[in-house]
């Protein structure tokens, strides 16, 4: 007996349910995200494409109970004769070129098409604009967003289909068909009027419209809808474009149409293209709508936002609009909306809080949007955490949010590396860092920037030093991970982290990979290690530390020797070798100084030599004297 455990609440530390089948495609970065799903999408479509034109191949069926969606759609004509039936069967199927041959067949034999078959070929025709549609590409809502809106939108992916936005043309099979009926009823100027609209022939529309009353036909719900949505764009002036809005709901109240959620919400839709007229007519829709008693949906509130908001800019109106936007979350708190319009599809923190409360309830969460308005809701959000909450509450809410719900991007992992930085908790950064992997390479110096800068406790050190290995994984290509290039930066914020926790040895490897990579170490890092290679006695690196710096023609080698000279307890052959680095560095030095400087500088710098061999004197007396 199997028993079956239902997970009520969403777990937080868990990645999404389509990606749980492979945990290595866990994605851990906004890009990682949507790569991951738009090749499992086009995996999944391209599936779909080759069981769909190849249903011959896919006959046996193991399922127990039967799943429909796992064996082939029936998109093979099967029914060839001149009939309705065969009509009906490329309406259903979406064959938009098929169902108008098979339909002048049929007028051409002299059979006559039921009104009901007619209603739904319009309904075809007008829906695809007079071409197929595109494989597996279903058709836009009817109050899809205007060509000006959807241009605002950049960055989203969408289908090819999208960017070949069919027009209306004259004459079109749609309206050919219309014009060859003996009787047109409302669903047939229904049928045209919606088409016209969708596909941006707004004065046809209306043309049509006016057709249909002068044959005395009552329009429908759907035929208003569409025209009040499409009066602002046969109108240039605000107050033309109210007028034109107001004719057509008196005419509905004429003609005994009750208007619905859909209706109110083209009305506010229109109304954001009205200008000054918008705020005032707002608020009268909303009043007439619960008077009627219809209930806003999210998309009423979202156009009065529009109406009484610039984008980027909610308090520029005056601190009245502010009250309306928190009356509307005030009306809304605690609501459970449903997807009842197409377009259901400040920073304020306690307001942003009421959002995400909102968010929350029920299933609400489904109507944040696709994959990428949903990364942009959480990634202001976490945004306006970053800025306006403590460091605590925000490592919070990210455990809360990643990576059940969100993958933060390059700014919001800076917006959270510039919060720890400012409330001076930089110890936190190590659980930051922990699996995001695949950062670009300027981020990831970031973090290492911040654990190097300042001197900690000895625990939150070895913090540090463990996190600087794994970012060092990063630079190597090791687990499987795009390999980022050394800079002189990432090896010394890498080589100082290790030093301050007494790992020299894999310091000293980190130092090693300058000379591998091509890199110049800087004088503050060689004297990190030189004090290190003092600390732990080991003359022998303090020689090999003075010899590096010299193949990098440092000009801090003399320095260096001399300390090592001065602090190192050396046997003849390393003093040897360091004095002859020595001699060499100044040497170099003096040759250059001499063609710049004067004479005078020359002999200072000669004086240094003499001082030299005086080291180089009581240094040998010293061997002496110990043997």
């Amino acid at each position: 007996k199997k028993t079956w455990y239902v997970c009520h609440n969403r777990d937080p530390t868990a990645y999404r349910y389509q990606f749980q089948d492979d945990p290595f495609l866990s994605p851990r970065t906004s890009s990682e995200f949507t790569l991951f799903s738009l090749s499992q999408e086009s995996g999944r479509s391209a599936a779909k494409f080759f069981i769909n034109n190849n249903p011959k191949l896919f006959t046996k069926d193991f399922a127990e109970p039967h799943i429909p969606c796992l064996m082939p759609e029936t998109v093979s004509l099967l029914l060839e004769e001149v009939s309705e039936e065969a009509l009906k069967e490329r309406i259903h199927l979406r064959r938009v070129t098929a169902a108008v041959d098979m339909y002048d067949q049929l007028l051409q034999a002299g059979t006559a098409v039921s009104m009901e078959t007619t209603h739904d070929l319009l309904d075809l025709i007008a829906l695809y604009c007079d071409r197929n549609p595109a494989e597996d590409g279903g058709p836009q809502t009817e109050s899809s967003e205007s060509g000006e809106e959807a241009k605002k939108k950049k960055g989203r992916f969408r289908q090819a289909s999208y960017f070949l936005n069919a027009t209306w043309k004259e004459n079109n099979n749609a309206e050919r068909i219309f014009n060859l009926l003996s009787e047109k009823d409302t669903r047939c100027y229904a049928a045209l009027i919606r088409g016209m609209v969708r596909h941006g022939a707004y004065a046809r529309a209306f043309s049509l419209y006016t057709d249909m009353l002068n044959n005395r036909i009552t329009g429908d719900i759907h035929i208003f809808n569409a025209l009040i949505s499409a009066a602002s764009e046969v109108r240039e002036q605000y107050n033309e474009r109210w007028d034109l809005i107001t004719e057509l709901l008196k005419q509905m109240n004429q003609q005994k149409i009750q208007p619905t959620l859909q209706t109110f919400n083209s009305v506010l839709k229109a109304l954001r293209r009205c200008g000054f007229l918008a705020k005032t007519q707002a608020l009268h829709t909303l009043s007439e709508m619960k008077a009627l008693g219809i209930a806003p949906s999210l998309a009423s509130f979202n156009h009065i936002l529009v109406v009484f908001f610039r984008p980027g800019k909610l308090r520029s109106s005056g601190p009245g609009n502010v009250d309306i936007l928190q009356e509307i979350m005030s009306e809304i708190s605690g609501m459970s909306f449903t997807c009842q319009d197409p377009d259901d599809d400040n920073k304020d923190l306690e307001l942003g809080y009421k959002v995400h409360a909102l968010v929350e309830v029920g299933e609400n969460r489904r109507l944040v949007g696709d994959p990428y308005q949903q990364s942009i809701y959480y990634g202001r959000f976490f945004n306006l955490l970053c800025m306006m909450e403590h460091a605590d509450v925000v490592l919070k809410w990210y455990k809360r949010l990643i990576p059940s719900l969100y993958y933060p991007n390059t700014q919001g992992l800076k917006d959270l590396l510039q919060t720890l930085d400012t409330e001076s908790r930089l110890d936190l950064i190590p659980t930051i860092w922990k699996g995001e992997h695949g950062l670009p390479a300027s981020l990831v110096e970031e973090v290492l920037s911040l654990m190097a800068r300042d001197k900690h406790s000895p625990e939150v050190q070895e913090l540090f030093a463990q996190c600087a290995l794994d970012i060092k994984t990063v630079y190597t290509g090791e687990g499987g991970w795009s390999r980022l290039e050394w800079t002189p930066a990432a090896l010394s914020y890498i080589a100082s982290l290790l030093l301050r926790t007494d790992k020299t040895q894999q310091a000293w490897e980190i130092l090693q990979l300058f000379k591998t990579n091509n890199r110049v170490p800087s004088a503050e890092l060689l004297e990190d290690f030189l004090l290190a290679c003092h600390s732990s006695g080991s003359s022998q690196r303090a020689v090999e530390l003075v010899q590096m710096s010299a193949a990098f023609c440092l000009s801090t080698t003399p320095k260096l020797a001399e300390k090592v000279l001065a602090q190192f307890e050396l046997n003849e052959e390393q003093s040897m070798k360091d004095i002859t680095i020595l001699n060499t560095s100044f040497k170099n030095t003096f040759c250059k100084k001499r063609k710049k400087k004067t004479h005078a500088k020359d002999a200072k710098s000669n004086a240094k030599v003499t001082s030299l061999t005086m080291v180089e004197a009581i240094n040998k007396e010293r061997w002496k004297e110990n043997s």
